[in-house]
């Protein structure tokens, strides 16, 4: 028994000492990874060309770790790049000296059309700095070729094509599988348009969602051939033809309807641009890649100020829920302490809310709205939307001294509902489970899943809808200056268009999140300022501790490709309790 124990010990302190042996050198290994993350350590030749392959997700924010550009657990590329940097960076490469010009290498995008708009006028106005922009790609999606159209040359691969054939909406409807399930949902609602619960108790479209859907749908469209049209001199009506007809299914075809420049495998590709670099054939082109151009040192002329006086740029991402959670959803604790923290701050002179949202629980969204009001009459707010603020993502943003957001942006969807499934026959039949139960008061097992909601029941229901309803417009009519009856009139949960929101006035101006910085200097005005990005980030070992335990979750985003998002869907629907200020379907334009 002696030995036993005097064994033991010794294991365990041999475990114990090579852990902490192990933990150090790691912890070295990671510090020095962290400080060589952080110092600009490329230095980028004359005459280089930025190479930008924009074939990750494209999020409104990067930089979410040191590890930003790699992921050491997996041994691949991080999935993740921001808007942010890609401004920051297309705007550095527009004052660089070193760089001559862009290649996009385009056979990939993953964004939506109002990211792709921003991305597309930073280069518009890279162009005025007399440098070339070209574009490659082996296949060209809609929105890929969106952006590629401002280049100077599209050129693409001999086999390759152009998918250009129109927007469309596609909607799935699981009423039917429901039923078989023997789950009835209960969807009490307000507003026609507040088509969010119509998968759950229809088998197509009502006339009502379908009119919104072709109405925005054919708006972002029409904003598509507007800019198509003025970059490469092709009428609209050119333009809906060759979609119509699917005039760009070969590369030969692509090119006799001018929609690309030319028909080339890459390395004809590499000869033309040596030829814009002044280069010989069979000489090496100085490539400089995004992930080590953001490394490079920045410009003087694009330098920030050393100033005390801040512009903050709160991002909010994802689902409203209540609570705390990270960078996936705008929960209503973290994002309310955020704002509250910029608004406390005296040196933060404006604060600018960006906002990618189709919305979630209207009693966070009010949560967090309350902090906006607050902040907007100590300091100017400025609203900017991404791809989507809809729904509750409008209701963070509608209290805003100013709204700005792109022609594609999706947004309006004022309105609310509520979701309660009958599941007796899904218990009682399927399962073979029954309940009984006893009560105190009436309404003590109040709208139970096991039995359908009785008359009183809904009409309670109903009447917290209507009241949540009527308490969203009043904030909308407060905060643009509309009166309750017309906002109840653009309301009703109506999705709407960027180019439709500023007809009726839901926002302000169009434009990106550069503008929307330039706009909040000018309201709080100051022309020195820095800008400090929030929610801050977490410290480096939490955020490599949490890296560390996300492994399986990357490991399936790998796997699953696009289809990642359906999951992510499932796993957010636990977060849908209460009544929903929430977009009517997750939409992805191509």
């Amino acid at each position: 028994m002696k030995q036993f124990f005097k064994f033991m010990f010794a294991s365990m302190l041999g475990f114990f000492l090579t852990s902490v042996i192990i933990f150090f050198i790691l912890a070295g290994i990671f510090a020095s990874f962290a400080t060589l993350a952080s110092r600009d350590t490329v230095k980028v030749d004359k005459n280089s060309v930025l190479h930008l392959k924009l074939e990750n997700e494209i999020a409104d924010r990067g930089g979410r770790s040191p590890f930003e550009d790699f992921d050491f657990l997996s041994g691949r590329p991080s999935q993740v790049i921001g808007l942010n940097e890609i401004l920051k960076n297309v705007n550095k490469a527009k004052e660089d000296d070193n760089i001559s010009g862009i290649l996009l290498d385009l056979s990939g995008v993953q964004a939506g059309f109002a990211t792709i708009e921003e991305i597309r006028e930073a280069l518009i106005d890279f162009k005025e700095s007399d440098k070339f922009i070209i574009s490659y790609g082996e296949v060209y999606f809609q929105n890929a070729y969106y952006l590629a159209s401002v280049s100077d040359d599209i050129y693409l691969n001999p086999e390759g094509a152009i998918d250009f054939s129109g927007m469309n909406a596609q909607l799935f409807f699981i009423k039917n599988m429901l039923e078989k399930l023997g789950i009835e949902p209960q969807i009490i609602r307000y507003g026609e348009y507040k088509s969010a619960g119509e998968p759950l108790f229809l088998d197509e479209m009502s006339p009502e969602n379908r009119e919104q859907t072709l109405a925005f749908i054919g708006s972002i469209w029409n904003n598509v051939l507007k800019g198509i049209s003025e970059s490469r001199s092709l009428s609209l009506n050119h333009l809906n033809y060759v979609a119509d007809n699917l005039l760009t299914r070969t590369a030969e075809k692509s090119l006799e309807n001018g929609m690309i420049d030319g028909v080339m495998y890459y390395d004809e590709v590499m000869d033309d641009l040596r030829d814009r670099l002044g280069l010989e054939k069979g000489d090496d082109i100085s490539f400089v890649n995004y992930s080590q151009y953001k490394k490079a040192p920045l410009p003087e002329s694009v330098r920030p100020e050393a100033t005390r006086d801040k512009i903050a740029v709160v991002y909010g991402t994802g689902n409203i829920i209540s609570g705390d959670a990270g960078e996936r959803f705008i929960a209503s604790d973290r994002i309310a302490r955020t704002i509250r923290k910029a608004r406390l701050d005296e040196s933060v002179k404006a604060i600018v809310f960006r906002i990618n949202s189709g919305g979630g629980s209207a009693l966070a969204s009010d949560v967090i709205l309350r902090e906006v009001k607050l902040a907007a009459e100590e300091k100017p707010v400025v609203a900017t939307f991404g791809d989507v603020a809809a729904s509750g993502g409008y209701y963070i943003a509608c209290a805003a001294d100013y709204i700005i957001a792109n022609p594609n942006t999706i947004t309006g969807s004022i309105g609310v509902f509520g979701v309660i499934p009958n599941m007796q026959e899904f218990f009682n039949e399927k399962l073979g489970i029954t309940f009984d139960n006893v009560k105190t008061n009436e309404l003590a097992d109040f709208a139970s899943l096991h039995r359908p909601l009785t008359p009183v029941e809904k009409e309670i229901i109903q009447e917290s809808i209507d009241e949540v309803y009527y308490t969203f417009i009043g904030h909308v009519a407060e905060g643009r200056n509309l009166t309750k009856e017309t906002v109840d009139e653009i309301g009703r949960g109506r999705v709407w268009s960027g180019v439709d929101a500023k007809r009726i006035g839901l926002i302000d101006d169009f434009g990106g999140l550069e503008y929307a910085i330039d706009k909040a200097a000018e309201l709080a005005e100051i022309e020195k300022y820095r800008v400090v990005e929030y929610p801050e980030r977490k410290d480096f070992f939490v955020q490599l501790m949490e890296d560390f335990g996300g492994v399986q979750d990357r490991w399936l985003q790998r796997r699953m490709g696009d289809k990642y998002k359906y999951l992510e869907m499932l796993q957010d629907a636990e977060h849908m309790t209460g009544i929903q200020a929430r977009i009517p379907y997750e939409i992805t334009l191509h």
